[in-house]
């Protein structure tokens, strides 16, 4: 614990590292303010009833900080601008151009690609906003409004995703964390207040066994969190000695590590993408003339609100896309030939295909483990809320994950500011 003060110490005594982190929280004060400054002419009270009432909708305002809930300029947060990174890396398995662009062209090709990343925010974010107007009016959240002022209020949501996206950058130019990650961890924290508030002000002292589980249980979901976040399998790599002109290059010792959640928060993303799809049409058919499409719709609808149908599909959908993701942006054949083109190799493993069915096997076991371990923390809301019935705190799995995640990644990155510096102890 000394330590840790004694880096803070250090962090507000040298002047550029002190302005760094001053100007990152002036940023994410700047995006709380925007988080609470709502579109007009909404019904709040229909537009909370709705959010309790909608268990995706619900876990998506998490991520937003209740920018949804509150129907703000911010409403999509960063949203468009994650899907759009998503749809991008899923197209270079398609696109050899673009896989060589985002791989192997450098740090201009990566610019480049972020570039169409930024591009292809715009236009999803004006189809995100759409579509949630739509939904909104269809539960009679929000009026009937004039075209001109549909127009209005999709080019204001556009408008406040791109001025998160840009916030965003900020903060990375700046080293200090990942300014997408910190913007989501902001958002997160920021209904905590909200919880605890709600759980005092419903207290009950025939529940306090319940409210100790719950403690017990969040410190077990943090360390799981901690523990699978941080955990890695590290293959030895062996580099043979290899002698040009005078000199002897290679005859070293290493390691190549593979995470076990390789895929990060991003297969809870897809999942959700893919949840919220289904809902949003029956939401849009149910309100269709033909009476059999929307009694249809309508029992479609009511399946995704039951509980146990939610919790097993959604698990079942983590566990995929984190395969699906793992896949995606590790390739065992690609890191096996780049191995053997720098006389690299396995001990007892021979270079070449064989190697690259070592790290596949290998990747599949810890992968396994990465995907149940996701899939179990996006549905630990549900456990929670049905083993101790408190509905004002649940357990939000993903939150947590997020939450730990940025602050392990935030802490690295400050450490290695301190490091370049060549401070003692570090």
């Amino acid at each position: 614990m000394a330590k840790v003060f004694e880096k803070v110490k250090l962090l507000f005594k040298i002047k550029e590292l002190r302005n760094k982190i001053l100007f990152v929280l002036g940023i994410l004060v700047v995006f709380r303010i925007a988080a609470n400054i709502p579109v007009p002419g909404i019904d709040i009270e229909k537009l909370k009833s709705f959010f309790e009432g909608n268990q995706l909708f619900g876990l998506i305002n998490i991520f937003t900080g209740g920018a949804m809930s509150n129907l703000s300029i911010v409403m999509l947060g960063l949203g468009p601008y994650i899907t759009a990174t998503i749809i991008l890396q899923l197209l270079t398995m398609i696109f050899p151009k673009l896989k060589e662009m985002y791989h192997e062209s450098g740090p201009e090709g990566r610019q480049k690609f972020n570039q169409l990343g930024r591009m292809l925010t715009v236009p999803l974010a004006v189809l995100q906003a759409y579509g949630m107007i739509t939904l909104l009016r269809s539960q009679q959240v929000i009026p009937s409004i004039s075209p001109f002022s549909l127009l209005t209020a999709i080019v204001v949501i556009t408008g406040g995703a791109v001025f998160l996206m840009w916030l965003g950058e900020l903060i990375s130019e700046k080293g200090i964390g990942n300014g997408v990650s910190l913007l989501i961890f902001a958002g997160i924290v920021a209904g905590f207040p909200v919880s605890i508030r709600q759980t005092l002000v419903t207290f009950n002292p025939a529940q306090i066994p319940s409210y100790l589980a719950f403690l017990v249980v969040a410190l077990i979901v943090v360390a799981g969190v901690v523990i699978i976040t941080e955990g890695q399998r590290n293959v030895p790599i062996a580099y043979a000695k290899r002698i040009r002109g005078r000199r002897v290059y290679g005859g070293v010792s290493t390691h190549l590590p593979l995470r076990v959640n390789q895929a990060g928060v991003i297969p809870i993303i897809f999942a959700l993408s893919i949840m919220l799809f289904p809902g949003m049409v029956a939401n849009f058919l149910s309100q269709a003339g033909n009476p059999f499409i929307a009694k249809l719709a309508q029992g479609f609808g009511n399946l995704f609100q039951n509980q146990l149908f939610y919790a097993v599909l959604y698990f079942i959908l983590v566990v995929l896309f984190t395969y699906f993701y793992t896949a995606v942006t590790f390739d065992p054949n690609a890191i096996a030939d780049n191995i053997q083109k720098q006389g690299g190799f396995v001990p007892g493993i021979r270079p070449g295909p064989n190697t690259a069915a070592f790290f596949h096997k290998i990747l599949n076991r810890i992968t396994l483990v990465g995907a149940l371990f996701l899939g179990l923390i996006a549905i630990m809301p549900l456990i929670v809320r049905g083993a101790t019935g408190i509905a004002t705190m649940t357990i939000g799995g993903t939150a947590i994950l997020i939450v730990v995640s940025v602050v392990l990644e935030t802490m690295k990155q400050v450490e290695s500011q301190l490091v370049m510096r060549d401070y003692e102890g570090f």
